[in-house]
């Protein structure tokens, strides 16, 4: 399905749901620089990146279960690398490498348009985020770049985290808990996505679903694709068959 079907298909419905981390915002390669600064200060050593990144993935998917997924994440990494700090420091001291970071990620090019647009359009804007609250907090109160750009709060009518399920994506656990609070139904919504874990949650829940191509899922393009209802390279070629498409409505009128 190509951008102009995609819009087609936005424009019938009511809502549209966004993932944050690595779909409007470039911040994978944030928690990727975290652990690895976490991994030189409890090894010494480099890690190898692409490792780093699977075993990390691996991990959340393992522990999705769990009360704090990334409390367990942090005894992973103790048992891991043999280290002396406790799970909880080794947790506490990854979001603090990570939150000075978090300040200065900004959104993907076109990502803010795009919402801007949206709402314009009439459509109720959801967050749907496996991240912390924690983290959407910096985003909401301490990042300049998406303070000025689309405030959290100006666009979103509701922000869901990790703690408003007990099991994080790939488990639609959160979606239908979004169905339960705002009486929207699957084919009222349509979702972006940027991961294969995103995209199988949100395919569970029976979201119409558009992957947004993003660089730290290069390894599963091929299954991303072919799982999604549409997928897109960047925001901006969206905006433009948006555009394209507000220009023959006013022609016509």
């Amino acid at each position: 399905m190509d951008c102009k079907d995609i819009c087609r298909v936005i424009r019938g419905k009511k809502a549209a749901l966004f993932d944050m981390d690595g779909t409007l915002i470039d911040s994978i390669g944030v928690w990727n620089e975290t652990d690895r600064r976490l991994h030189v200060e409890l090894t010494g050593r480099e890690p190898d990146m692409a490792a780093l990144q699977a075993f990390r993935d691996d991990a959340l998917r393992r522990f999705r279960g769990e009360e704090n997924p990334y409390l367990r994440y942090g005894a992973e990494l103790k048992e891991r690398y043999h280290a002396a700090l406790t799970a909880k420091e080794i947790y506490e001291r990854r979001y603090a490498i990570a939150h000075a970071l978090l300040e200065r990620v900004d959104y993907k090019p076109g990502a803010d348009e795009l919402l801007w647009a949206l709402k314009e359009m009439g459509l109720r804007l959801i967050l749907v985020t496996t991240t912390r609250r924690r983290t959407i907090e910096t985003y909401r109160t301490r990042n300049e770049n998406i303070m000025k750009k689309a405030p959290l709060d100006a666009l979103f009518e509701r922000i869901y985290t990790c703690e408003d399920a007990k099991n994080i994506k790939p488990d639609p656990e959160i979606y239908f808990t979004l169905f339960r609070d705002t009486g929207l139904a699957p084919e009222d919504c349509a979702v972006f996505e940027d991961s294969l874990t995103g995209v199988r949650a949100a395919k569970a829940a029976g979201l119409f679903t558009v992957a947004v191509y993003d660089r730290y899922s290069d390894a599963d393009r091929a299954e991303i694709i072919a799982l999604a209802d549409g997928y897109i390279d960047g925001f901006p070629s969206l905006i433009e068959a948006l555009a394209e498409k507000e220009e023959k409505k006013h022609e016509e009128i």
